[in-house]
């Protein structure tokens, strides 16, 4: 029983080796001819791991790459800004050297080289300070129907110009006929009104005809010699800003030669004078007497006569704009005033506590050439040897029969009519 039972026991173990052994044969069979499995099924789990981790990563890279361009951006801006300003900077002042060398055109400009620069002071006797200011930069921007006109008109940058209405048409003839025979072609009237305008174009005068404004047109349609007279300080003031020099003239003016060659052009302001001889003219030393005071009873004081605003030459500078709008300012506020005391005042008076005075350089003209109506009827007819000069203008500003004495100077001077200016009274009746 007990040999039976061992006998079974030892059959079973040999058939378990034997299948142990069949399974080792069999896998070691399969693991050479299928080295990848025996079925082959891929593991997309991993994959897709993988591939998840790429895409983060690239993202990842992408926005610290967007981060750093976006700093480099910012960068690369603030140095193209910082050179803009640079190159701005720059393109200044060379438009300022340009202007400055523009300028070489004669001795008083010239002067504006210097500014800016220090310099040392010469020997004893040889200093001699700047009398002029550097010209504006033209800005066409202001007015380009003027300017297109100007460009035309002007001869070197300079023109005559006068205001005229419809009130003064005859004494405008005798004022362009006789510019047209001295042979100037650089004038223009500014018609204030539609039958001047017509005038002008009628007889081939250089005409300009303002743009409508109600503030002007009103006063230039109806108002008289002063107040037309005092409506130049802002029509000009364009003039000035398109860079151009502007000898101002009243229509009571006889031309006899060409005023530009005469000129200084030293100055911002140069103008003939209301003064009759040297004194008057070009200013002395008056002492006034006060006996009350004793010892100190006189004192002296400088005068002059004063600037006339119905012809004077300015040129296209600050202190020169700043003067106009100092006296249309004036006149505006001060419907009363006259235009010419205002604009010797602001000319004139220094700075002083509470008033800042203009830096305007001024020059005046030789009276005996740029010559007013006093001049010539009380002293210069009477006179042999002064009554053979010629001069360049007569002003016709003292005498209220105006148009009778122009035509008288006409005779006298172009016409060489001895007697022509024996009855008119030295003053007026």
């Amino acid at each position: 029983m007990m040999g039976r039972r061992q006998n079974g026991q030892s059959l079973c173990k040999s058939r378990v080796g034997i299948a142990i052994a069949i399974g080792v044969l069999l896998g070691c069979i399969f693991a050479l001819c299928f080295p990848n499995g025996f079925i082959s099924i891929s593991n997309p789990a991993p994959i897709l791991n993988r591939r998840f981790a790429k895409s983060i990563a690239q993202v990842s890279s992408t926005l610290c790459e967007s981060s750093e361009r976006l700093n480099m951006l910012k960068s690369e801006f603030v140095a193209a800004s910082e050179e803009n300003s640079e190159l701005k900077k720059k393109v200044r002042e060379l438009t300022e050297k340009f202007r400055l060398a523009e300028q070489r055109k004669d001795q008083a400009e010239k002067q504006v080289l210097v500014l800016g620069d220090q310099k040392k002071a010469g020997p004893f006797g040889t200093v001699k300070g700047l009398r002029t200011n550097p010209s504006v930069v033209p800005d066409e921007s202001v007015n380009p129907r003027l300017a297109k006109i100007l460009e035309k008109v002007a001869v070197n940058k300079e023109l005559i110009v006068a205001l005229a209405n419809s009130n003064v048409k005859t004494m405008l003839e005798v004022w362009f006929t006789n510019i047209k025979r001295v042979g100037m072609p650089n004038y223009l009237v500014v018609a204030l009104d539609e039958e001047i305008a017509r005038y002008c174009e009628s007889k081939d005068v250089p005409v300009y005809k303002r743009n409508p404004d109600n503030g002007i047109d009103s006063v230039a349609r109806t108002g008289g010699n002063h107040a037309v007279s005092g409506l130049k300080f802002r029509i000009l003031r364009e003039f000035l800003q398109l860079g151009y020099s502007v000898l101002l003239s009243d229509v009571d003016i006889v031309y006899l030669q060409n005023p530009f060659d005469h000129l200084y052009r030293d100055s911002d302001v140069e103008s003939m004078t209301d003064g009759h001889d040297n004194k008057t003219a070009y200013g002395f030393n008056d002492v006034f007497d006060e006996p009350k005071m004793g010892w100190a009873r006189y004192a002296h004081t400088m005068r002059m006569w004063v600037f006339n605003s119905g012809f004077f030459y300015i040129r296209p500078t600050i202190p020169s704009i700043e003067l106009l709008d100092r006296v249309a300012g004036r006149l505006s506020r001060e419907p009363t005033s006259w235009d010419q005391a205002v604009f010797n005042e602001e000319l004139f008076f220094p700075s002083h506590p509470g008033y800042d005075g203009l830096h305007a350089s001024r020059r005046t003209m030789d009276f005996y050439l740029f010559m007013n109506s006093k001049v010539l009827f009380k002293t210069v007819r009477k006179d042999a040897s002064l009554s053979k000069l010629k001069p360049v203008i007569v002003h016709v500003n003292y005498h209220p029969d105006k148009l009778p004495r122009m035509l008288a100077v006409v005779e006298f001077y172009v016409n060489g009519k001895l007697d022509a200016l024996k009855s008119f009274p030295d003053g007026s009746d």
